[in-house]
């Protein structure tokens, strides 16, 4: 007795695991653009506003305290971007999520170019950043759930990126704003955000009908579930996050305000936030690799703090004897920031975990950042100097140690929740 083979089963057999790769490799060459592009927008809004601020309030009519207000709202929006991101990503998936997060941050920033009044202004900027914000928390559980076998690589690769849409915007606004006016100068960002939606429209064209082909679609089942806030690695990480990014806003706001009052001009300002920027983008592509390698980072995060420690002293102290050196100095500082994004993706072990922890880091850490700017600026007005000033980040960079050092520690999130 011989058997016999249908030939439509085998067929269809030997297709599968070929089908199965092919939607695997579409769906993570789609997310891969789609990160890629996203992670660029995500702090154009800051840097593309901060150099022209004072220049923006002439013409509309603000005064410097309100500089500092609006240096509040980056962070601001990114600690509620925080909380809003689990309510969106629970009916609508991380993909859609990321979508509304690029198209939010694209309408923001056209309004935000058209607008007259100080309201309005403040009002479309929080837009924006909001947007920015729920791409801050979405992307890191992303990276994790298509790339888990890629997490150093990819989010050096994302944090690069946002420390590209860091630099160009602080490099360019002032000349653009000379040329074309602070309108166009603001406005013209708008069209990274509407193109980094684009990819994740087709990524979800893409996954209709082929959730069962492509495996990194699905939500994991069955994934246990914490209270995040019962951790120590939680409060580690968002204590780490939050001083890194207090600091980090707070020398967005007013470094080229510190400058002018030593004597440079509004251009230096803006190179010197783009250099300080552009530092960023190095320890982008070095650190999550290198945390990757060691089971306790917390000495690389010391090293970063004399960074901060040294840079603020020589701003105070002698701005205009090598400001290009206390730039680069200081602009190493923040390395600590793709060190806990990093951190994010190493110190969980499920998609849940990644995506609790995504956001509660950064919703807690933002919502601790956002008086830095402010903070900085008023005790600027009652000092009538920047001891006090500079005084505040060098204790913030303390605080950052002793975050850090719950958070580098070798263990688990979703051992402690």
């Amino acid at each position: 007795m011989t058997a016999t083979l249908d030939p439509s089963t085998t067929e269809s057999t030997s297709t599968q695991p070929a089908a199965r790769r092919r939607a695997l490799l579409e769906g993570r060459l789609l997310v891969f653009a789609a990160i890629v592009m996203s992670a660029f927008t995500l702090r154009v809004a800051v840097t593309a506003f901060s150099p022209l601020a004072e220049r923006i309030g002439a013409d509309i009519g603000y005064g410097t305290a309100v500089v500092g207000v609006f240096g509040m709202i980056p962070t601001a929006a990114f600690a509620l971007s925080g909380v809003l991101a689990p309510l969106l990503v629970r009916p609508l998936g991380l993909e859609r999520t990321a979508l509304v997060a690029m198209l939010a941050a694209g309408a923001g920033m056209l309004i935000r170019a058209t607008v007259s009044g100080t309201g309005a202004l403040l009002v479309f900027s929080a837009l924006a950043l909001a947007g920015m914000g729920i791409g801050n928390v979405v992307i890191p559980p992303l990276v994790k759930r298509y790339f888990p076998d890629r997490v150093p690589v990819l989010s050096a690769l994302y944090i690069t990126m946002v420390q590209l849409g860091t630099v160009l915007p602080a490099l360019v606004a002032v000349p653009l704003a000379e040329a074309q006016g602070w309108r166009i100068s603001i406005g013209v960002w708008a069209l990274v955000g509407f193109a980094a939606a684009v990819p994740w429209f087709a990524v979800l064209r893409a996954r209709r009908g082929r959730d069962r082909a492509d495996g990194t679609a699905l939500p994991e089942s069955g994934a246990a579930r914490g209270r995040v806030w019962r951790s120590p690695v939680a409060w580690g990480m968002a204590v780490m996050f939050g001083m890194t990014s207090l600091s980090t806003y707070a020398i967005f706001a007013w470094l080229p305000a510190v400058l002018a009052d030593a004597g440079a001009d509004a251009a230096f300002g803006g190179t010197m936030v783009a250099l300080f920027s552009l530092l960023g983008l190095v320890a982008a592509l070095g650190s999550p690799v290198v945390v990757a390698r060691f089971a306790n980072p917390f000495p690389i995060v010391f090293g970063c703090a004399v960074c901060f420690w040294v840079a603020f002293a020589g701003l105070l102290f002698a701005p205009m004897a090598a400001p290009v050196l206390w730039v680069v100095i200081l602009g190493l500082g923040p390395s600590t920031f793709p060190m806990a994004l990093t951190l994010i993706n190493l110190r969980t072990r499920t998609q849940a975990g990644s995506a609790a922890l995504s956001g509660f880091a950064q919703g807690v850490g933002y919502a601790v950042a956002c008086v830095g700017p402010l903070l900085f600026g008023v005790l600027h007005t009652a000092t009538g100097g920047w001891a006090a000033s500079f005084g505040l980040l060098a204790v913030v960079a303390v605080v950052m140690l002793l975050g850090a050092w719950q958070a580098c520690k070798p263990r688990m999130l979703e051992d402690s929740w």
